[in-house]
């Protein structure tokens, strides 16, 4: 198809990374009842002081203080254990912790030191430090060097060459940027090469194996300094009355070609999306051919299928050249990867969107890709390119120690969620949402979590109940995981942290238990409790056991 920049493409694409539910628009204004609490969410507590000053009590004190014992009696809201059993969730496969805003003593705790899976509440880590460490108004750069002659018609006798840097969010309606900036350098054809350069990330960094046996699916896809939308085709099909089934695709591909073998039909609409799951070929000529068979329904209607196909280098490649061609650039040559030459010479820079925009999708949408993106590109920023998840994962350690955040259990991979060996406790959960609440980036950060009702991963949460509009909470979901980690701006005009890390077999369903913990909190948490036996944390220094199942997370 001809290109066409929708304004729906840019979201849904940053939400179909790590979602497998439909993609929703987001609420354009928050309800009433949230605005009037959602400044208590953002002050910033005397009690743990500003300009970056030590926090008043550490994680272990407060261990200590909230259990002296191995086994303390603590409490749980009703409804909390009501669900848990329901579930089949025993209370030692829970962490929780509540506090007040600005009080760093739990009101309630239960297994708070204890290192579990976060899943994607892990990117609250990854975020909260990129906006420190890189500043909100931080932009990623994709920049065009050139050697060689340009003659008088435009031609670039030599190589074009695009060095990236990471941006996340290189959709088409950000390349298209860099493509106009070359042509207004004058610069309407390329005889030599196309020539890619991505050395700010480290080779180890890529092709690497995807998470799950999903392959295709767009969570499963790694970062790279050339990453062009989440390197995922969006395939719209729609039925005709004369049998005929309409394909779309976004973004184009200068190499691909789609056969269409589909027949609309009448009857019921019945099967999935990998029944109509498109089979995509690389062919020697070096097109990729999408194919689609079979019958569809016209009950159907409208159905986006999207698929995560091809390497990083051949897709950025491949979607590049559509938008050089459709504004009338030719290109005869190949295109490979390299370094920009010491002597070439820049000819256009691309910024990207703000780390507060990039922030605000990671969280809402839980996408796993621009957070890994975001996570190497702190430890290339910090610690020198080429970036590794070592030199990241070091850079993100070193900012929480001295911002007096006791992260003693933390473990990265990829700082995104999306891994069994990421670790982190209730209790340094806690002790980040805190600090991040009192921080410079408090509102950026806060405004980014999901809203309960309303947007990203909680808008189908909470919908008629209090809490609904007066929590910010990000969720994660793995198999045999599921996590919240937030703010509640309460009923009574007090704001509470909330973090609670399921790591069970049963964990699935066990979502009404977080939501009347949620619930519980907005009521105002002087209701009642049911006592429960607190098993502290694991024996210092003892490693997380790893589970074998695997999925993807949100």
């Amino acid at each position: 198809m001809t290109h066409a920049f929708l304004p729906a493409f840019l979201h849904s694409l940053a939400r179909r990374v790590a979602l497998r539910s439909p993609s929703s628009p987001v609420a354009d204004s928050l309800p009433r009842r949230f605005a009037a609490r959602s400044a208590a969410l953002l002050l910033t507590c005397a009690a743990l002081g500003s300009g970056g000053a030590a926090l008043p009590l550490t994680a272990q004190a407060r261990i200590k203080t909230t259990h002296p014992s191995v086994n303390v009696t603590t409490v749980l809201p009703q409804p909390v254990m009501l669900g848990l059993q329901r579930a089949h969730v025993p209370l030692s496969s829970i962490s929780v912790v509540v506090e007040k805003v600005g009080d760093r003593t739990p009101i309630l705790a239960l297994n708070a030191g204890k290192p579990m899976m976060p899943a994607s509440t892990m990117k609250l880590v990854t975020t909260y430090s990129g906006l420190s460490i890189l500043g909100p108004e931080y932009r990623w750069r994709t920049s065009a060097y050139a050697d060689g002659t340009l003659d008088a018609n435009g031609v670039l006798h030599g190589n074009l060459y695009i060095q990236g840097t990471g941006d996340p969010k290189l959709v088409p309606e950000e390349l298209i940027d860099l493509v106009q900036k070359i042509h207004k350098a004058g610069i309407n054809g390329i005889d030599g090469a196309l020539v890619l350069d991505k050395r700010y990330f480290d080779a180890s960094t890529r092709d690497l194996p995807p998470f799950d046996d999903d392959a295709t699916a767009p969570y499963n896809v790694g970062p790279d300094p050339l990453l062009y939308a989440f390197k995922s085709l969006s395939f719209t099909l729609t039925p005709s009355p004369d049998g005929s089934v309409a394909i779309d695709v976004l973004p184009a591909l200068s190499q691909l070609q789609i056969d269409n073998q589909m027949h609309a039909v009448n009857g019921p609409c019945r099967g999935d999306a990998a029944a109509v799951s498109p089979t995509v070929t690389p062919q020697p000529n070096g097109t990729v051919v999408a194919s689609f068979d079979g019958d569809y329904s016209v009950r159907c209607g409208p159905r986006t299928i999207n698929v995560a196909v091809l390497d990083h280098s051949a897709f950025f490649a491949g979607g590049f050249l559509a938008l050089w061609q459709q504004t009338g650039g030719t290109f005869s040559g190949a295109t490979r990867e390299g370094p920009v030459p010491v002597g070439a010479r820049l000819v256009a820079t691309h910024q990207g969107p703000m780390l507060s925009d990039i922030v605000r999708d990671i969280n809402k949408f839980s996408n796993n890709t621009m957070a890994r993106n975001l996570f190497l590109t702190i430890g290339a920023t910090e610690e020198k390119a080429p970036a590794t998840p070592a030199k990241s994962a070091r850079a993100i350690e070193d900012f929480l120690r001295r911002d007096s955040v006791d992260m003693q259990y933390l473990t990265l991979d990829n700082g995104s969620g999306l891994s069994r060996d990421e670790h982190v406790t209730a209790l340094s959960l806690a002790d980040l949402l805190q600090r991040a609440n009192a921080s410079p980036v408090a509102q950026v950060f806060v405004e980014s979590l999901p809203i309960a009702g309303v947007d990203g991963t909680m808008r189908n949460r909470l919908t008629n109940q209090g809490a609904g509009g007066n929590a910010h909470i990000k969720t994660g979901t793995l198999r045999d995981v599921r996590a919240i980690a937030g703010y509640v701006a309460s009923a009574d005009g007090n704001s509470y942290v909330v973090v609670s890390l399921i790591n069970d077999p049963h964990s699935e369903a066990a979502r009404a238990a977080h939501d009347a913990l949620l619930e519980w909190v907005y009521q105002g948490p002087s209701q009642g409790f049911t006592k429960v036996s607190d098993p502290i944390a694991e024996p210092r220094g003892s490693k997380p056991r790893k589970n074998p199942h695997k999925r993807g997370t949100h």
